[in-house]
């Protein structure tokens, strides 16, 4: 009996090894791909969280690298906080109000980073990704603590956008399209089209920043049928560092939300107050349309199949710009306000019922200024260019010629999005350029930003599908 039992352990040992020997290792970049086209990073990632950020940041390193570093040389000048400051803060109250599926991810980015000989952690890609929130909103709010008014202006105005429905567009169902202003240093940097097929949620397709697991800028379409854009409330002040941050709500919202009441419902949750936005949401099997103002106390919400609606960093809703901005809706002269006066009439009167993918591109490139009534390159146009403004953006606490303004564009339609396809444009949907060169020997004030801004050339539309 005893030889019996032995022969039957033995016979089970060398089964375990040879099932062990035929087993191939996990290879975490299985099924991932890079392509770079016209200024686009084009990346596709699937798998679980680790694996998709471990394949974002393999693939993606050197970027995600140069993006940090432009961060760490002028995050201090613009803040006088150092990255070391910001690490401190995320670890502090960030890390433990990000969902495990999101640390895992962002784990993932740093281990494929560092599988690329780079020495970033966990902790770095909190901050890159809530570069935002820290810098724009946490800050400010303890710079107004210690002296009243001293952190007014700081949250960015980044994006010209719409989406529409209804008789507004030439088919009836939805149009969405929107472009990024941010600063040209990291905004010429803002090129990844990431195209992630998670294990568990929705596909989604974005463009973002490399490294970002959110947009960030927004815009995102996702194989439910959730189409999401927004741009900031300018002027928009309040922080709390006991909620969750933005770009965990924004990712959530993205990958799991089926119908314009999840999008809501998440955004909403545990709301922090950073990166507060009016964001724009549209659901191509219903074809109805929603913004979401979102504050930090307070939120509005407007929806119909039937609409244009329009978004140029002003806030809409009497009370919260009462209750959590210094935004002056009388202002004709802002770039929110002026460029709200243009957009209504691009999308209600001159395009209505004209709405499409090739109009949407027309509009996101667009440089007319409804003020002036003439073409122009400046703060109030639909397509900015701050870098040509002699006002610079005081609303943002932007000097004259201050090198910001549209930095790409995006644009889709509820039959695009079926195919998960939107149209993307790297450098100024109008076509023009940024030359560093002749900008700094125009305006020497601005040398200091010489070692990271470059230029930032219009590339031409370009459509992108997900895998």
């Amino acid at each position: 009996m005893k030889a019996v039992l032995k022969a039957l352990s033995l016979f089970a040992l060398l089964a375990v090894i040879l099932f062990s020997c035929s087993q191939k290792p996990h290879d975490p970049l299985a099924g991932s791909s890079r392509e770079d086209k016209n200024g686009w990073i084009y990346i596709h990632l699937e798998g679980s969280p680790h694996d998709v950020g471990y394949q974002h940041g393999y693939l993606v390193s050197k970027e995600i690298d140069t993006l940090i570093k432009v961060f760490q040389f002028y995050l201090p000048h613009n803040t006088k906080k150092d990255w070391a400051w910001y690490r401190a803060a995320a670890s502090r109250f960030m890390w433990n109000k990000i969902d495990k599926e999101y640390q895992d991810e962002l784990k993932g980015l740093a281990e494929g980073l560092q599988a690329k000989g780079m020495k970033y952690d966990s902790i770095d890609m909190v901050v890159l990704n809530a570069n935002i929130d820290l810098s724009s909103y946490y800050l400010p709010m303890l710079e107004n603590k210690a002296r009243p008014g001293s952190g007014d202006n700081k949250a960015p105005g980044n994006c010209s956008a719409f989406i529409a429905t209804g008789k507004y567009t030439k088919d009836g169902k939805i149009v969405m399209g929107h472009n990024n202003w941010t600063d040209y240093i990291e905004g010429e940097r803002w090129n990844v089209i990431a195209d992630i097929k998670p294990a568990k949620g929705n596909h989604i397709l974005m463009d973002c920043a490399p490294g970002f697991i959110h947009s960030g800028d927004d815009f995102v379409i996702s194989s439910s049928g959730i189409l999401i854009t927004e741009t900031t409330i300018t002027q928009f002040k309040g922080f709390d560092t006991t909620k969750t941050p933005e770009f965990v709500r924004a990712r959530k919202a993205a990958q799991y939300a089926n119908s314009i009441d999840d999008v809501i419902k998440t955004m909403t949750t545990d709301n922090n107050g950073g990166y507060a936005n009016d964001w724009l949401i549209g659901d191509t099997k219903t074809n109805e349309v929603a913004k979401l103002e979102l504050g930090m106390k307070d939120f509005k919400v407007w929806r119909s199949k039937d609409t244009a609606i329009i978004g140029s960093n002003f806030p809409q809703d009497p009370k919260l710009i009462k209750e959590e901005t210094t935004f002056d809706v009388n202002n004709k002269t802002s770039s929110p306000n002026a460029r709200k006066l243009r957009m209504e009439k691009l999308v209600a009167i001159d395009y209505k019922g004209k709405l499409d993918d090739a109009t949407g591109k027309t509009i996101e490139g667009d440089t007319y200024d409804a003020l002036d009534k003439k073409q122009a390159l400046n703060r109030c146009v639909v397509d900015g260019h701050i870098d040509l403004d002699p006002m610079g953006c005081p609303e943002w606490n932007e000097g004259p010629y201050y090198p910001m303004g549209a930095v790409q564009g995006k644009v889709t339609t509820s039959d695009l999005a079926g195919k998960m396809q939107f149209w993307a444009h790297m450098g100024h949907p109008s076509g023009d350029d940024f030359l560093a060169a002749p900008y700094f020997a125009k305006h020497p004030e601005y040398k200091w930003m010489s070692p990271y801004l470059r230029d930032m050339k219009a590339y031409p539309w370009t459509l992108f599908s997900g895998k």
